[in-house]
């Protein structure tokens, strides 16, 4: 796909003469086509507002961003990144999605000493296989997820979850993550059934859904929630089986595509719309009117990242191209600009401990909203334990931890 470079307008707050003839690049590479597509147009949209979106000190200069398409596909990825590289010559680079494309860039990454902002959210990336160069805006895969779990045993006292979740690092670390506090609080995940990136027609594998379960715990994106919410629902087990799942799988863009099947569903995820702080009201203000409809965790977390680069260009006085400094910038900046989240503290390596807010779907004013029934503030990706201790456990798989019917 070409690639789009588009001039935002900023607020130049520098002295008069300060400004640089060259913009500062900032290289967006998501999916932008494809099975992912809606996903990647959301997180490219909450950039580039929270680009444009004053005050944005950046030194007096210009910002540029630069957008490539990675169509899903680890070889475009990468292929797209060495272009926004030695070609665009970007400054910092923000998006990512999916697992397998995020670890393959790690390396270059580091390579390049590319200052880097994720979406993407395998635990290694910032656990047991960390790169200084990457900062992660949203959250590590299991990190809600524990927190899910442990609301899931003591809150809705749940004793025999069956799993559903995507063939791929996304599905085992939040199923994982989920698991394991699920487990240590006294339940027990009875089944676990892996569905392939590729697949829309669910019929398959939701009959072998384990009817004695207490309930259903899901990790879909895009339009695979889309579809497992709504042939779930059609499966006849809404009325029967409560389902639970990792924030993006009810997001405010799939709510609006599956209607009434979501009410009800209860996820996790480190930012919900009906958050009543000035940050979120205004960045959901701004937002709805950009895009026209509810925002999303999506635009949330890239809002963040542009928000972020705004602030740590201007706190190196644009010179960007210093990394080092510019990348403690970045660090600097994800504590102290006002998040719509609410709080963050960036760990050693790279993740943002956080609250994760438990949400039910309910219809709040005429439409349907994931409305917080629950806070757990200021949770760790690695949960309750210490650092060094969990890394030296194994790492969350398709069949770690194991089901024990």
């Amino acid at each position: 796909m070409r690639s789009a470079a588009v001039a935002l307008l900023v607020a130049l707050l520098a002295p008069a003469g300060a400004a640089a003839s060259e913009p500062i690049r900032v290289g967006y590479l998501g999916p932008l086509s494809g099975i992912f597509a809606q996903v990647g147009k959301d997180m490219l949209d909450g950039l580039r507002i929270g680009l444009e979106q004053p005050p944005c000190p950046a030194g007096g200069r210009r910002i540029v961003l630069v957008e490539e398409d990675t169509q899903g596909n680890p070889a475009v990825a990468q292929a797209k990144y060495r272009k926004l590289v030695q070609q665009d010559r970007i400054d910092v680079m923000a998006g990512i999605l999916l697992v397998h494309i995020g670890y393959g860039l790690a390396q270059p990454i580091a390579q390049d000493r590319m200052p880097s902002l994720f979406v993407t959210t395998p635990d290694d990336l910032t656990k047991r296989r960390p790169t200084r160069w990457i900062v992660r805006s949203s959250f590590s895969a299991s990190q809600p997820m524990h927190a899910l779990g442990d609301h899931a045993a003591r809150h809705l006292r749940y004793r025999k979850v069956a799993a559903v979740a995507m063939d791929n690092g996304f599905g085992y670390e939040g199923i994982g993550g989920f698991q394991r506090v699920f487990e240590e609080q006294g339940g027990h995940v009875v089944q676990k059934l892996w569905v392939p990136l590729n697949v829309l027609d669910f019929a398959p594998f939701l009959s072998q859904v384990r009817r004695d379960a207490d309930a259903v715990i899901a990790v879909f994106a895009g339009a695979q929630a889309v579809q497992f919410v709504r042939q779930y629902a059609q499966a006849g087990l809404k009325g029967k089986l409560p389902l639970l799942g990792a924030g993006v799988v009810v997001d405010e863009f799939a709510l609006e595509a599956i209607g009434d099947d979501a009410l009800g569903v209860v996820t996790a995820l480190p930012w919900a719309p009906t958050l009543a702080t000035p940050a979120n009201q205004s960045f959901m203000a701004l937002v709805e009117t950009k895009v026209r409809r509810q925002p999303d965790g999506f635009h949330a977390f890239m809002y963040s990242a542009g928000r972020w680069i705004c602030h740590a260009a201007g706190a190196v006085g644009g010179q960007v191209q210093d990394r080092e400094r510019f990348l403690g910038a970045l660090r600097a900046a994800s504590e102290s600009v006002p998040d719509p989240r609410g709080p963050i503290r960036l760990d050693e390596y790279g993740n943002p401990t956080q609250n994760i807010y438990i949400r039910r779907v309910e219809r709040v004013g005429g439409r349907l909203q994931n409305v917080v029934v629950h806070t757990y503030p200021m949770v760790s990706q690695f949960w309750t334990y210490r650092p060094d201790e969990f890394l030296k456990s194994s790492p969350y798989d398709r069949g770690y931890p194991p089901v024990r019917p």
